[in-house]
């Protein structure tokens, strides 16, 4: 294959995917797709430009018209989320924790937050920012039924280690924290409370979720891609008036993880932010009714749903478990899905303790429900998962029939000007 055939083969490929994802049920909990205006943005000639520094004041030149980007952005952020200040620069949710974890703890201090195999997030283990910051961790005692901290074990953890930081927020998940009672204990011994809301923005800011910034939160992180529907990045947020933590959080992003930071995003972000004043609390709504949906027709049809006593879910995710804990059955059910035209992910659940071998799938509905599916259609799509998974249907009929399903479900909606979710196709 010389040079031009892998440049044609590359693009073969990107169609290629979008067709996948166009006559499949995306169900990735954290993906969703782009509107038509926040794709024209980030489709532009900002994605090679460069704007070190803050709005008015850049080490490059020819940044005013990004200066007006960025601008409006920060004070679209500050009315969406509540909040005094807002830094929107960061790459990806990732990053937001990163420059987080930078402003608010020296290496060697330790901080507390859930374990991934209780669905905390990555980059909030020693795989991954927290290592690289090179702190210690402890992390929360849990509740498997409820899947939440144990409130009461968990502060008096914070208590006894007296951390420098307290994370809260995960990957997978389904319920508010018990953020008050927790945030007033790691205050009590003086550490700083930082809440990731990647998985969660979107319903925090629509009002659906819960309010970090006035349950004790310092700092929230969060991804602008997942229940918030924009493009790839991330958010840094606090309702602190103290100028000093604000610069400190700022320099944290710039120059501390951050050179450039993706302009054509950056404008993304704010055009998103600008639609989401508009759309964002009915998705926020409508994505959790969904979720609610999901979880109760899926137990309907005689799978194992987690926290059933809770109703399943409060958010925009739903767990279920296939099997014995380290088993494989979840990695087994997500493949033969895929085969089916259902797009998931293996997900460990708590017990679990091989990542590759879990017992669990983590479902979402942003992106469905960003396409216009309501709580009947969810019906059909837990139909679809019983054909699979419990009856044993053939994975390529039911594949034909997931396509048909979702011929009626291809245009982005809650958006100033609706259109093609997968353009070009």
């Amino acid at each position: 294959m010389n040079a031009r055939e892998s440049a044609t083969r590359i693009l073969e490929a990107v169609d290629e995917s979008g067709r996948h994802y166009r006559d499949s049920l995306p169900m990735i909990a954290s993906e969703n797709v782009l509107s038509p205006l926040v794709r024209k943005a980030c489709d532009s000639d900002l994605h090679g430009r460069y704007a070190e520094g803050l709005p008015g004041k850049r080490y490059y030149q020819g940044c005013e018209d990004f200066d007006t980007i960025e601008e409006i952005g920060i004070e679209s952020a500050k009315r969406v989320f509540d909040c005094s200040f807002a830094n929107i620069q960061s790459t990806s949710g990732t990053v937001s924790n990163m420059a987080g974890l930078k402003a608010l703890a020296e290496p060697g201090d330790t901080i507390t937050a859930v374990s991934t195999a209780d669905g905390g997030h990555i980059s909030h283990a020693r795989m991954g920012a927290v290592g690289v910051r090179g702190l210690n961790l402890i992390t929360y005692p849990w509740i498997e039924s409820r899947m939440e901290p144990d409130i009461d074990a968990a502060a008096a953890l914070i208590r006894e280690t007296e951390p420098s930081l307290a994370l809260f927020g995960q990957s997978v998940f389904l319920f508010p924290t018990p953020l008050q009672e927790l945030a007033d204990a790691a205050h009590e011994v003086g550490a700083r409370v930082m809440y990731d809301a990647a998985h969660v923005l979107g319903l925090i800011a629509g009002g659906q979720f819960q309010d970090p910034l006035r349950e004790g939160a310092d700092l929230m992180t969060g991804s602008s891609h997942k229940t918030f529907p924009g493009p790839q990045g991330g958010f840094l947020l606090s309702d602190s008036d103290d100028a000093k933590f604000m610069r400190k959080i700022n320099s944290s992003v710039f120059p501390g993880v951050c050179s450039t930071y993706h302009l054509h995003h950056v404008a993304g972000k704010a055009v998103a932010l600008a639609e989401f004043e508009a759309f964002g609390p009915d998705y926020a709504k409508d994505t959790v009714a969904n979720a609610k949906a999901l979880g109760a027709a899926l137990a309907a049809e005689g799978f194992d749903v987690m926290a059933e006593e809770r109703d399943y879910t409060a958010s925009h995710q739903v767990l279920t478990r296939h099997g014995d804990p380290d088993s494989g059955t979840g990695r087994d059910a997500a493949a033969l899905l895929e085969e089916a035209g259902i797009i998931t992910n293996m997900n460990m659940l708590p017990g679990d303790t091989k990542a590759m071998a879990p017992s669990g799938l983590r479902l979402g509905v942003p992106e469905l429900t960003r396409l216009g599916m309501g709580v009947d259609e969810m019906q059909d799509v837990a139909g679809f998962f019983a054909s699979v998974l419990i009856a044993g249907d053939d994975p390529a009929k039911v594949k034909q029939d997931v396509s048909e399903f979702k011929s009626g479900f291809l245009e982005v909606g809650y958006c100033f000007e609706p259109g093609p979710a997968y353009p070009g196709l």
